[in-house]
């Protein structure tokens, strides 16, 4: 999975919007937290259908997408799954027992609530909150890449703005030949590295700025 990033530019209206899922994207993540507390033997697929009941019970969540308010619900039970894990694994000490998220700072879209411009300079987030169309700037470049391929987008907010994160699923293979030889280094003060065969590689001289 590839991340690429990058910076978003619209009005302050669409910034707030932005702040506001990012809000209720948090909301939703401490809500199923608690459910889970609450009840017994809650797992994965019960958050997931508790975001109906919260879209049902409160029209701020029911204004975020459906599939963020999944992926919310998913931020909760990685926190509670990892919990289980350490229990299981006999960890000594605090196994890290799931807490409420104080501070948010990004919503996360899986694959819908979003669509990307066919120029790929800019996207259009289709839910409720009002986000609306948001151009993007960045120095990669999103046509070598299908839409399908593309299967979490994020708004992360930061100090100096807002940005569009595209977590891009590429199947990346390297073949490599092993050459059946084996090579010793030496790293040491007075030469950057000594190999094995002899091989001597200086250090870089340091100058002194003044």
């Amino acid at each position: 999975m590839l991340v690429f990033e990058f910076k978003a530019y619209g009005k302050s209206n669409q910034f707030k919007a932005v702040g506001e899922a990012i809000r209720t994207a948090k909301f939703v993540r401490n809500s199923c937290l608690r459910y889970w507390m609450d009840n017994k033997k809650v797992g994965k697929n019960d958050l997931n259908k508790y975001c109906a009941v919260l879209a049902r019970d409160f029209l701020f969540a029911d204004e975020l997408n459906s599939m963020a308010r999944q992926a919310s619900a998913e931020r909760a039970w990685s926190s509670i799954s990892r919990f289980y894990d350490n229990c299981k694994k006999n960890i000594p000490g605090k196994k890290g027992y799931p807490q409420f998220q104080r501070d948010c700072h990004s919503v996360e879209y899986k694959t819908s609530g979003w669509k990307l411009a066919d120029d790929r300079k800019s996207i259009n987030f289709t839910d409720k909150k009002g986000i609306g169309r948001l151009k993007l700037k960045g120095t990669r470049d999103l046509h070598f890449y299908q839409i399908s391929q593309i299967k979490r987008v994020r708004l992360v907010k930061r100090a100096d703005g807002v940005y569009v994160q595209f977590c891009v699923d590429v199947d990346r293979q390297e073949n490599t030949e092993p050459s059946g030889t084996t090579i010793g280094l030496d790293v040491g003060l007075k030469e950057y590295y000594t190999d094995s065969n002899g091989t001597t590689v200086e250090n870089l001289p340091v100058y002194e700025k003044r």
